[in-house]
Parts: C-alpha cells; sequence; structure tokens
C-alpha cells in the first residue's frame, strides 16, 4: 500500500472506476489525513434562529444523516465553504 504525504499527489480522477482503483492502492498518511479534519474554532459562538420551510429542513436532515452528520454541523459545513467562495470573488482593491 503507497502511503500520499501531499494532497498534490492524488491525480484528477475521470471517473468513480478510476478513483476507487487508485484508492486500493493508495491510503493518506496519518498526518495528512489529521490535517484534513475540521477542527472547532474555540472562541465562543452565538446562537441564531433561522426559519425553514419545513420540507427544506427535512431534506436537509436527510442529506446529513446519509452524511453521518449532525445537521447544523453540516449547514455550518456548507457557509463556511460558501463564504470561502465568495471572499474569493471579491474585487482586491
Amino acid at each position: 500500500m503507497n502511503t500520499i504525504q501531499s494532497w498534490a499527489d492524488i491525480p484528477a480522477f475521470e471517473d468513480d472506476a478510476s478513483e476507487a482503483a487508485f484508492w486500493l492502492k493508495n491510503e493518506l498518511s496519518s498526518s495528512l489525513m489529521a490535517s484534513s479534519v475540521h477542527k472547532p474554532d474555540s472562541r465562543e459562538s452565538t446562537t441564531i434562529t433561522l426559519r425553514f420551510d419545513p420540507r427544506m429542513l427535512a431534506r436537509i436532515k436527510r442529506l446529513a444523516r446519509s452524511r453521518y452528520l449532525n445537521y447544523q454541523s453540516m449547514m455550518k459545513q456548507w457557509l463556511a465553504e460558501r463564504i470561502e467562495e465568495e471572499q474569493k470573488n471579491l474585487p482586491h482593491g
């Protein structure tokens, strides 16, 4: 089994079959795996209230369950990812 030490060592896959074949022969190093885990912010958090259509919330919860995640954590992850994308697109200057 080959141990991957850098994200750059993971190729772009053309399809699921080529990705599956790659992971049968390769694994992430423990340090790389640890670096990929989200570490909660140690600062205090603020509670907010959002109102959702019950059907939308049910869909979100189903998605989270299918990924073995807490739905609120998944939503925070989505928001964090979107904020990063939006900040990349801001004009600099």
